[in-house]
């Protein structure tokens, strides 16, 4: 590589600090945005600069929104009865793309992580609260990743939740269909045993 060029290296360098992304795809995609057309170049750009300036949090959720509202706070057809709390918006895109829940979210925008110094103040528990607090929900359905962080996060809300005469639930976990006892992990097995259902 040309050492000389500063704009291909600050490209290389900006590219390489996205999550997922080391020196080598830095300079793949920095030498493919050199061969697009200039136009599909300038688009990324300026998708790049839209996104940084229109998208913001939800004001209710916490979700990605254009607006002081997302689409889905904005939907009279969702159910207002139930609210799911995810860690981040890609875990509520997830769902949505699911398709079989039509209730409302809460983004904590984040998990309760002690030894990164992530506390209750980082996350958006305090609104969550509150908006329990003001809503008319029936069930609270805890999201979070199925992690030590993600379950600590979920015992932690459904604590400070406990005041309100609301039923709280989790995802449900466990073995999928069409895989085999022997090759489970043993942790996937314990929670297949302690979250069974009647039949």
């Amino acid at each position: 590589m040309n050492t000389n060029n500063g704009s291909v290296n600050e490209l290389i360098d900006q590219l390489g600090r996205l999550p997922g992304v080391g020196r080598k795809s830095a300079e793949r995609l920095a030498y493919h945005l050199l061969r697009v057309s200039k136009g599909e170049a300038l688009a990324l750009a300026k998708a790049i600069r839209d996104v940084r300036e229109n998208v913001s949090y939800c004001s209710v959720c916490y979700n990605l929104a254009e607006g002081s509202l997302c689409e889905i706070c904005r939907d009279p057809n969702r159910d207002t009865s139930k609210l799911c709390v995810v860690e981040q918006p890609r875990d509520l895109m997830a769902l949505e793309q699911a398709g079989v829940y039509r209730g409302m979210y809460h983004v904590l925008l984040g998990r309760l992580a002690p030894l990164e110094g992530i506390g209750p103040d980082q996350l958006t528990i305090d609104p969550l609260v509150e908006r329990v607090r003001r809503g008319n929900f029936s069930e609270i359905i805890m999201a979070t990743n199925p992690n030590v962080e993600g379950d600590g996060s979920a015992l932690y809300i459904t604590n400070q939740l406990s005041e309100f005469p609301i039923e709280v639930t989790r995802l449900a976990r466990g073995i999928t269909t069409g895989s085999v006892l022997e090759h489970t992990n043993r942790e996937i097995l314990a929670d297949a045993l302690s979250g069974r259902q009647k039949i």
